[in-house]
């Protein structure tokens, strides 16, 4: 661990190698973000984004609970005060720009609303088994405004996303793991350990084969098909051109683990 930076009510992180452990720190406060900490998480999710030693994120919350959304008063009251993020930076919930690095999300008790659609913006989401999901916006007159309408669909299907979306039911892990809102779900206090096994796992693949992966695959997200088989021969001049496609192939006929380089 090579930085660290702890502060109750904010967002810090600490980097384990290849891996950014990024932490949300409002236990006091069920986790709820202010625009102090939703600001934090941009800067930190940009910096996982940007670095090049940095292959893989995770996300978590210390507590009891990952997140029971938008500190309310903060954000809508008569004082608040939402500043815009600098351009370019990633947008927590990514609906504009997106970070182009794997993140894994470990969650656990409430995960409401916003807590849903931060973890949906990553790729894996852990669970403790004492999770608890709901997307109460519909109840409360409004939309899902950090892309859960589109993100439901995407994990789980028109019926099962519905079902939820119109509801605004709570729904326990065991439930969220059979319509695909998350890919694990562990005893409790074991979320964050698992995510960061996770992340580890995948940092010894080569970062350029997992993040064109990842590019290809929100290509065909937001463009179809026809978009993804587009950008597959810049994708392949791209990779061909790199030492960790030539060691990957190395390690292979050597029969030995690869030694990745992240260039």
């Amino acid at each position: 661990m090579s930085e660290t930076s702890v502060s109750v009510g904010r967002v810090y992180h600490e980097t384990h190698g290849h891996v950014l452990k990024i932490v949300i720190d409002n236990a006091v406060k069920k986790n709820s973000f202010s625009p102090e900490m939703m600001a934090e998480l941009s800067d930190a999710m940009t910096l996982l984004d940007r670095d090049e030693s940095l292959w893989v994120g995770v996300l978590c919350a210390v507590g009891d609970d990952f997140t029971a959304g938008l500190d309310m008063p903060k954000f809508f009251g008569p004082k608040a005060t939402v500043k815009p993020r600098p351009e370019g930076n990633i947008d927590p919930f990514g609906l504009a720009n997106r970070c182009r690095k794997p993140l894994v999300t470990a969650v656990q008790g409430i995960v409401y609303t916003v807590g849903i659609e931060i973890a949906l913006a990553g790729d894996i989401v852990i669970a403790a088994d004492s999770s608890r999901f709901c997307q109460m916006e519909s109840k409360r007159g409004i939309a899902p405004l950090g892309g859960a309408h589109f993100r439901y669909l995407t994990r789980m299907g028109w019926g099962d996303a519905m079902y939820h979306l119109f509801l605004c039911d709570e729904f326990k892990a065991d439930r969220a793991l059979k319509i695909g809102l998350v890919q694990e779900v562990v005893p409790a206090g074991m979320q964050i350990e698992r995510a960061m096994e996770v992340a580890q796992l995948i940092a010894k693949n080569a970062p350029i084969g997992i993040q064109v992966t990842k590019e290809a695959g929100l290509t065909f997200i937001a463009g179809g098909e026809k978009a993804a088989i587009g950008v597959i021969p810049e994708i392949r001049q791209r990779v061909f051109s790199t030492e960790d496609m030539k060691e990957g192939i190395q390690s292979f006929v050597e029969r030995r683990q690869a030694v990745f380089k992240g260039r």
